[in-house]
């Protein structure tokens, strides 16, 4: 078996169980079970599963690595050559030449080395400071956290880019489209009938009942009421409801006169003859349809002022009186606890949402056509008005500031911990497939560079010598 064939059977060996399916993705040996159970037991290993591109990548860095060791070859070669030929007394150029490809070499071992150990220990020797993305992987991934926490997450950063972008004016540029406000009309009406459709009516008429009933019982209703009466008297805002009370009484005793003459005999002694009661009855009947009737004609009437004087004695009393208002509060929490009442509140919200949610399907209605109306000025406004501009980026750039700032340990934890959950060994082979080829340009670059450093010491060297 192969040096490579080794090494994967190894590795598998090594591998738990728990990672059989993420191995199995790397190496596509993998079932479709086993990969299943990889990806749901191994999150962290994500970043470390080989795509076509990345196989590409590594073909490209195998290419590479051969034509930089193809190229230390060569120059070993001619150095090999070229000592032979100084030795076998071919001239002095072949001492400028050997000592170009001398050099050469130890430039190319000197850079072989150097990249070898960003990824793993050269000839497997356990020398320090080799291996480094390996073994240095969670130092890389908590400097890098802070590297950008540092650098990206800042206040100063952030707000200085969101300024350059310019947002509001971009938004309000877009937001005032006839189509842009319609899709964003749209989309706020699906959101808001989703919301509506979620909560269940019961919890929110029980919030809603609870709210309702501890504002009205922790606010003092007697002064409020007793300003608005004290106004109501002081317009004549009173004086219809009065015409209409005293209409329907007039009204109510021209067609229920048995009743009242009835009433008012059934309360006579019984020793008094009943003709006698009948004419009271009458009397009484008589008097009391002539005062309602008086009082219905003649605004003016006495009983009129009374009722006016009354009701602003009562208005008074309502803001000043201490035992009116502990009397209202009285009332007033006896009504609250009623079941009716808490039962009229708690079906307000069936009535709101049912009426929302026809207003959100609906195209043409007010409510749709009101907040796209609302969208497209804003977005003219956004678009135009240097003023709403500034306001909109401040807000903007406060929110993103305040965000950077409250989580960036948060934001900057995931990265480090994200890097932390990799495998140090695919990590490395992935790096190294992303990066590795530009790297091998290095050890040719130190090759050639090598050698030419080489030249010129060597030629320096023999002329000061001559």
């Amino acid at each position: 078996m192969c040096r490579g064939g080794h090494e994967r059977v190894e590795w598998m060996e090594r591998t738990k169980p728990e990672e059989k399916g993420a191995v199995g993705r790397l190496t596509g040996s993998g079932t479709p079970e086993t990969e299943a159970a990889g990806r749901a037991a191994v999150p962290g290993r994500a970043m470390t599963t080989f795509t076509p591109a990345d196989e590409e990548k590594r073909r490209g860095v195998r290419r590479m690595k051969s034509t930089a060791t193809g190229l230390l070859v060569l120059v070993a070669v001619v150095y090999t050559l070229a000592k032979w030929a100084q030795s076998a007394g071919a001239g002095a150029w072949a001492g400028y030449v050997a000592a170009a490809a001398e050099a050469g070499m130890v430039g190319a071992l000197a850079d072989w080395f150097a990249v070898t150990a960003l990824f793993r220990h050269p000839l497997g020797l356990p020398i320090p400071h080799t291996a480094i993305i390996p073994t240095k992987k969670d130092q890389l991934g908590v400097s890098l956290g802070e590297f950008v926490g540092e650098n990206f997450l800042s206040q100063e950063v952030v707000r200085q880019r969101l300024r350059s972008v310019g947002i509001a004016s971009r938004l309000g540029a877009w937001l005032a489209e006839p189509e842009h406000a319609d899709r964003v009309t749209a989309e706020l009406a699906t959101a808001l009938r989703g919301a509506l459709t979620v909560l269940r009516d019961s919890d929110v008429q029980a919030v809603v009942g609870e709210a309702i009933t501890r504002r009205a019982g922790a606010q003092e209703i007697a002064p409020g009421l007793g300003k608005m009466l004290e106004k109501i008297v002081a317009d004549g805002g009173h004086r219809r409801f009065v015409d209409l009370i005293c209409v329907r009484a007039h009204d109510w005793l021209v067609l229920h006169d048995e009743q009242v003459m009835t009433a008012v005999q059934g309360g006579a002694p019984g020793w008094t003859p009943r003709f006698v009661d009948k004419k009271i009855g009458e009397r009484v009947y008589r008097e009391l349809l002539r005062f309602v009737t008086e009082m219905r004609d003649a605004p003016e009437h006495p009983a009129r002022g009374a009722l006016d004087r009354f009701l602003a004695d009562f208005a008074s009393d309502l803001q000043s009186d201490t035992d009116t208002r502990a009397r209202v509060e009285r009332l007033k929490g006896e009504v609250l606890g009623r079941g009716e009442v808490q039962d009229l509140i708690a079906s307000a919200w069936t009535a709101v949402r049912s009426m929302i949610v026809s207003a959100a399907e609906d195209e043409r209605s007010q409510l749709r056509l009101r907040v796209r109306a609302s969208l497209l000025s804003l977005g003219q406004r956004m678009a135009t008005e240097p003023k709403t501009q500034a306001k909109m980026d401040t807000w903007v750039e406060g929110a993103a500031v305040h965000v950077v700032t409250t989580y960036r340990k948060e934001i900057t934890s995931l990265i480090t911990e994200t890097v932390a959950g990799w495998d140090a060994e695919h990590t490395t082979r992935k790096i190294e497939a992303h990066i590795g080829r530009d790297l091998q340009f290095i050890r040719i670059n130190g090759t050639v560079v090598g050698s030419l450093a080489g030249l010129l010491i060597y030629t320096v060297s023999q002329t000061l010598g001559a």
